[in-house]
């Protein structure tokens, strides 16, 4: 087992972990969230779509209608509580285990790849995107809503200091600098907004060239 296949090995089971209680442990900054997700679900084009780290199923309310809709997560628990408030909404769509460092999907299949708050958690998160800008058909759009590294110099540091306590506490990385990695993977950034928490809380849109080339 390689380093990468033991830092997945790991937030796999942190995460399998939490899942009993990680929808109790959101329920206050989930009031926050809402409209970010709604907002980034309302950008969506398809008609063939793959939600990147489903988790427990929090983006599902805002799944638009008549889109084929596919979505993978690491971990087992996760999918459960996503599968079952799937069926309990009747929702149609297409659940799977899956590592978006490693994705199962031929090149060029989605119209559009979404993710909110994953690329904090991802061992390698720029050979993810890369996967990400992979799987999407040239011309194609990747979403995101995620928490970065703030660029102020003193919470930047605090950011820094606090990260490997956050980790093995809760899971996701608080000082990624996730902006950068996506310009890293190829793809092509055509806008940033900040959210909240001045410029923690970011949504990216980006593309894939209609050439398909890498940026």
């Amino acid at each position: 087992m390689d380093n990468l296949e033991r830092e997945t090995a790991v937030t796999r089971a942190r995460y399998q972990r939490v899942a009993p209680f990680y929808d109790l442990m959101e329920v206050l900054p989930e009031k926050r969230y809402i409209p970010w997700r709604e907002r980034l679900w309302s950008l969506v084009a398809g008609p063939r779509v793959l939600e990147v780290g489903v988790g427990t199923g929090k983006n599902m309310p805002f799944y638009p209608p008549e889109m084929e809709i596919t979505a993978i997560d690491l971990t087992q628990g996760m999918l459960e509580r996503a599968r079952k408030k799937a069926q309990v909404s009747g929702l149609k769509v297409d659940l799977r285990l899956g590592d978006v460092q490693d994705l199962e999907f031929p090149d060029d299949t989605f119209d559009t790849v979404a993710a909110t708050c994953v690329f904090c958690s991802v061992p390698d998160p720029v050979r993810g995107l890369k996967e990400v800008l992979r799987v999407i058909k040239p011309g194609g759009q990747a979403l995101f809503i995620e928490h970065v590294r703030s660029e102020k110099l003193l919470l930047g540091a605090l950011m820094d200091l606090l990260n490997p306590l956050v980790v093995r506490i809760m899971g996701p990385n608080i000082n990624r600098r996730t902006v950068q990695n996506i310009q890293s993977s190829g793809l092509q950034i055509s806008e940033v907004k900040n959210l909240g928490m001045r410029d923690i809380f970011k949504l990216i849109v980006a593309r894939k060239s209609e050439n398909g080339e890498a940026a």
